[in-house]
């Protein structure tokens, strides 16, 4: 019997469109650089926690799909953050203490901020509680808006599968750089907005496109479709992945907290 491949939840048009935060008055290009840097604090969290990198990956996702649900003047990106790789560590089995999760998001932040961090978060302080405190109920919190839906569908064994079929799979570079792109990607809300297959050939046509190789392409039988996937609609996840090279984060001034966020 054939394994049962659930798809990932996707954002509806009216979501993207409208999302809450935009409902609530935060400008498009402040929520597009929140996503960025929560999710860039989720993937340098993890690392520092030497998670693997589905968790990282889960959570980032986790983390993209409850700001559709959610407002960032209700939310930080902190405390979602921290909930979002806390809940994928129990899902990906790789469990993480709740004193070395927020004891890492502490420096991670001070880091940011510019400030020392010659003198690590005292586990037993009030700070230490109240970042626990907020974990612990922003991981409930994403149970909730998500319904308790917390599959994640991550595109990295379908990449590697599409570049054994494309007879790519030696070529080391040309892997490296995909990988890094799906990375990369986990920033942005592409993982929201597109299947796994989709998103699996618009990394295979950056990195290909990087190193100058040529995908067959015959009017009709275009290289893609061997994978189900429309053309327009990779390009326009590529496109987005590349742009995320050209924005300057202000990770000191960016607000981490809702109370931090701008009237």
């Amino acid at each position: 019997m054939a394994g049962l491949v659930l798809s990932n939840p996707l954002a509806s048009l009216e979501q993207l469109e409208e999302t809450v935060s935009r409902k609530d008055g935060v400008s498009e290009e402040l929520e597009e650089n929140l996503r960025n840097f929560g999710s860039e604090l989720i993937q340098s969290a993890g690392i520092l926690l030497k998670l693997p990198q589905v968790a990282m990956a889960t959570a980032q996702v986790l983390f993209q799909r409850f700001f559709y649900m959610a407002s960032f003047r209700e939310f930080g990106i902190v405390e979602m953050g921290m909930g979002a790789l806390f809940l994928a560590s129990k899902l990906e089995e790789c469990f993480v203490r709740m004193t070395h999760l927020i004891t890492v998001y502490d420096l991670l932040i001070r880091r940011a901020k510019g400030h020392s961090t010659k003198v690590p978060l005292d586990a037993f302080s009030q700070k230490a509680y109240e970042l626990k405190t907020k974990a612990i109920a922003a991981e409930m919190q994403i149970l909730r808006k998500l319904g308790f839906n917390v599959h994640v569908q991550l595109p990295y064994n379908l990449m590697v599968n599409y570049l054994r079929i494309l007879g790519l799979e030696d070529d080391d570079v040309v892997t490296k750089r995909a990988w890094n792109y799906l990375n990369d990607g986990l920033r942005t809300n592409v993982y929201v907005t597109h299947e796994a297959p989709t998103i699996a050939c618009a990394v295979i046509y950056l990195a290909c496109r990087d190193q100058g190789i040529s995908l067959p392409y015959v009017p009709g039988q275009e290289w893609w479709l061997l994978f189900d996937v429309d053309g327009v609609n990779f390009k326009n996840v590529a496109a987005h992945i590349r742009r995320l090279y050209y924005l300057k984060l202000d990770r000191a001034n960016l607000p981490l907290y809702p109370q931090e966020m701008p009237l």
